[in-house]
C-alpha cells in the first residue's frame, strides 16, 4: 500500500509505545472466540507492542498461525477462566455475545482479571430485542415502531393491522439469523408460527415484529467505558445471500469502510441522538457499559434509526475494520476493560494510558477497506464441512484472509468447519481498486461447493 501520511504517523506512534514499553514490560492476551471477526482481533493484537505472547481459544486453522491455541477442557466460562488464572492473563478479549450474554465478564472480574467486553447485564441489549426496544423507548431513541408478542394470536392480531413489508424479530440470540423481513401477512403469519414453534429454539419464544425502515443500513462501533466514547468507522454489512441484496438473510457475506454517507455530520447527529441517550438511560437503570457498542443504523431521509445493537464487534464489518486500523488496538481495549483503580495488574505491565479519555482518536488508512465471505454451499441452511481448502498461499502479500470456519483434518489439511468459511480482505486507494483486489484474490481460492456474492460495495460503486 502506498506510503502516506497515517502510515508515518503509525511509526511514531510505535516510537512512543517502544519507549514506555522498555520500561514497563509486555502482556500476555487471551482471545475468546473462534470466527472471523476473532481471527482479524488476533491479527491486529499480534502486532502490539504491548503483547508478549497472545492465545485463543477454541479458535481456527489460521488464527493458529499468530497465537497459541491452548489445551483447554471445554469452552466453558469455567475452563476459561481457570486457564487465565494458571496463565496470568494480564487481559482477555471476547469475541462472540454468547459468552457475553452467559456472564463471562462478570466472572472474570470477580476473581480479579481484566477483560474486555460487556457484563451480562449490559449483554441484555443484543440477548434481548425486546429489552433493547424498551430501553430505545424510555430513552426516546429514534427507531422503528413495533410489538412485542409471545404467542401467536395476540402475534397475528398485530399483523393482520401491519404495513408491509414487516419484519419480525427473534428476540433471543441466534446467531444473526433471527431477522426475517415478510412481504406479505400470509409469509409473515406462517414466519411467526415458526419462530414461536421453536425454529430459533428458545431465542423465539418472544417475538419483536418491526415497522420496516427503508433507506440505506450502516455499522458504526464504537469504544466506550461508559461515558466516554471513540469511533470507529462507518461501514456496511451485507446480509442477504445473493447478489442484488436477494435471497436469505446471513450473519454477513462482506463489508467494507469507510462508507460516503457516514460524515463527520451524521456521526454527530448520531452521537445526539443516539449513542449519548443509551449511555444515559443505561446509567439511570444502573448498568456499567464498558466494551464495544455496535449500533445497526438505517439512514431514513439523512435522519438515523437504529435498527439493532450488537455489543460486541460485528462479523464481518470488524475484518476491513481491523485491516484499515493503524493504531495499536490494545490500549484502548486496555482503558475500556476496567475501571481506573483496578488499572495495575499485579505484575506491574501497562501500556501507558489507562483512561479512553487519556487516548487519542483512532488513526487510520487512507482508501477503502474490504472483505468478501467464502461460504459453504447450502449456507446459511444445511452444508457439508470438511471440504479441503487450496489457494491459501497464493494469496497477494497485501491480502489477509482471515478464517472463520476452518480446522486441521487427520492430514494436516486445512479443511471447512463451519457456513462462512473465509472472509478475504485488502484495500486499494478507492473503492473501484479496493473490490478489484478484494475478488482478485478471491478466484485464487476454491473448496468444493464454494459460495460467494460478487457484487460487495455495489452501493459505495454506483456513488463512485
Amino acid at each position: 500500500m502506498h506510503i502516506t501520511k497515517f502510515d508515518i504517523a503509525e511509526l511514531f506512534l510505535k516510537m512512543l509505545c517502544f519507549t514506555d514499553l522498555y520500561k514497563r514490560g509486555k502482556m500476555k492476551v487471551l482471545v475468546v472466540g473462534k470466527g472471523g471477526r476473532e481471527h482479524a482481533l488476533a491479527w491486529k493484537i499480534s502486532q502490539s507492542f504491548y503483547v508478549e505472547k497472545l492465545f485463543c481459544f477454541p479458535g481456527n486453522a489460521g488464527i493458529a498461525n499468530i497465537a497459541e491455541i491452548p489445551d483447554i477442557a471445554d469452552d466453558s466460562v469455567e475452563s476459561l477462566l481457570d486457564f487465565a488464572l494458571r496463565e496470568s492473563i494480564d487481559l482477555t478479549v471476547v469475541g462472540p455475545e454468547d459468552y457475553l450474554a452467559k456472564g463471562i465478564v462478570d466472572a472474570f472480574e470477580a476473581k480479579g482479571l481484566r477483560i474486555f467486553g460487556v457484563n451480562k447485564e449490559a449483554a441484555r441489549l443484543e440477548s434481548s430485542k425486546a429489552f433493547a426496544k424498551e430501553v430505545m423507548k424510555a430513552a426516546k431513541i429514534p427507531t422503528a415502531a413495533y410489538s412485542t408478542v409471545t404467542d401467536f394470536e395476540s402475534g397475528n392480531t398485530v399483523l393482520k393491522t401491519s404495513k408491509y413489508p414487516v419484519v419480525l424479530k427473534a428476540d433471543g440470540l441466534a446467531a444473526g439469523k433471527g431477522v426475517i423481513i415478510c412481504g406479505t401477512y400470509e409469509e409473515a403469519s406462517s414466519e411467526l408460527s415458526q419462530m414461536l414453534g421453536g425454529k430459533f429454539k428458545s431465542a423465539g419464544s418472544k417475538v419483536v415484529i418491526e415497522e420496516f425502515l427503508k433507506g440505506e443500513e450502516l455499522s458504526l462501533l464504537l469504544l466506550t467505558d461508559g461515558t466516554n466514547v471513540k469511533r470507529l468507522l462507518f461501514s456496511q454489512d451485507h446480509k442477504a445471500l445473493n447478489d442484488g441484496d436477494t435471497g436469505l438473510n446471513t450473519g454477513g457475506m462482506g463489508a467494507y469502510t469507510p462508507v460516503k454517507p457516514g460524515t463527520d455530520e451524521l456521526y454527530e447527529k448520531v452521537d445526539r441522538t443516539i449513542t449519548q441517550p443509551l449511555l444515559n438511560e443505561l446509567k439511570k437503570r444502573g448498568i456499567n457499559y464498558r466494551g464495544i457498542l455496535y449500533i445497526g443504523l438505517m439512514i431514513v431521509d439523512g435522519e438515523p434509526f437504529v435498527l439493532e445493537y450488537n455489543v460486541r464487534f460485528g462479523d464481518p464489518e470488524t475484518e476491513p475494520l481491523m485491516f484499515m486500523l493503524i493504531s495499536d488496538i490494545v490500549p484502548y481495549f486496555w482503558a475500556v476493560s476496567g475501571k481506573e483503580e483496578r488499572s495495575n495488574t499485579k505484575n506491574g505491565k501497562i501500556p501507558p494510558f489507562t483512561t479512553l479519555e487519556a487516548l487519542p482518536e483512532l488513526v487510520w488508512r487512507s482508501g477503502y477497506g474490504m472483505c468478501v465471505v467464502l461460504a459453504s454451499g447450502g449456507y446459511p441452511e444445511s452444508y457439508e464441512k470438511g471440504k479441503v481448502i487450496s489457494g491459501l498461499d497464493s494469496v497477494d502479500e497485501n491480502c489477509v484472509v482471515f478464517h472463520a470456519g476452518t480446522k486441521f483434518d487427520a492430514s494436516g489439511n486445512i479443511v471447512t468447519d463451519g457456513g462462512r468459511v473465509l472472509m478475504v480482505t485488502s484495500a486499494g486507494k478507492d473503492i473501484n481498486e479496493a473490490v478489484e483486489n478484494t475478488y482478485r484474490n478471491v478466484e485464487k481460492i476454491s473448496f468444493d461447493k464454494a459460495y460467494y456474492r460478487h457484487d460487495i460495495a455495489h452501493r459505495e460503486r454506483e456513488r463512485n
